[in-house]
């Protein structure tokens, strides 16, 4: 769970170091917001405030912008604009320069094998690298496990969706009661509306929907948009989903 503390800082300002989430096993991670300066200082680089999950050894800076900045690890929709010798070039929004993607950065390639995706293809990935002086890179493996761990192309059509960055945030912490709880996504796929489909949300404010019904996806994107732009509450997405699936009907 986050923090219920959330004091707001400004740009240089000294983070106390009872604020710092510590755990036992797992390395801190810095989120959007925030800047490591070696040995161990750490100093937000916007204004906003600050969050921690000390459950997950991480932290950031919640602030409002339309404006996507890729940070490492992040996960991330992106369309392919073109291929080189070596790398796709990936575009992750209008905002940033296109972040390169390597041939073999997919489970199990090689020369031969790996995938072949044309211009407008969308996979799921991974910021591997984020550094102002450098274009951003991506991935659609783990480092570690050699295994995609769900990166990787979009198939089997789909339509990827525009949210707030805000919300595409909440969407992939959905799990943390204190962030807001967004339950429009189990409901649809739950008693409530019984459809089937997948979802893919990348932190650059994009969120894909794949399903054999064409309608399925319309209705779901439907549900995520209106209740990110009108800030639904629990029940009121309760009722958004119900209508929906009568208006399906």
């Amino acid at each position: 769970m986050a923090s219920t503390t959330r004091p707001t800082l400004l740009p240089g300002d000294e983070i106390p170091s009872s604020l710092i989430p510590s755990h036992p096993t797992k390395p801190l991670r810095l989120g959007p917001g925030l800047r490591h300066l070696p040995p161990s200082q750490i100093l937000p680089t916007v204004s906003g405030q600050l969050i921690t999950l000390p459950q997950k050894s991480s932290m950031w800076i919640e602030y409002n912008s339309s404006r996507y900045i890729p940070t490492q690890s992040d996960l991330v929709i992106g369309t392919i604009l073109r291929s080189g010798p070596d790398f796709y070039y990936v575009l992750l929004s209008p905002f940033t320069p296109p972040a390169t993607l390597p041939h073999l950065a997919f489970e199990g390639a090689t020369k031969k094998t790996r995938p072949q995706l044309n211009p407008g293809s969308l996979v799921y990935a991974r910021v591997t690298l984020a550094n102002k002086h450098m274009d951003p890179e991506v991935e659609c493996v783990s480092a570690t496990t050699g295994k995609a761990d769900g990166l990787g192309p979009l198939t089997n059509g789909g339509m990827v969706f525009d949210v707030s960055l805000g919300f595409a945030r909440r969407l992939l912490m959905a799990k943390s009661k204190e962030e807001g709880k967004i339950e429009v996504l189990e409901l649809l796929g739950g008693e409530e509306g019984k459809l089937s489909f997948e979802t893919a949300v990348g932190r650059n404010g994009k969120v894909w929907i794949g399903s054999e019904d064409i309608k399925t996806v319309v209705i779901v994107g439907r549900a995520l948009k209106e209740t990110d732009e009108k800030k639904l509450g629990v029940e009121a997405q309760r009722k958004l989903v119900r209508k929906l699936i009568k208006e399906m009907k």
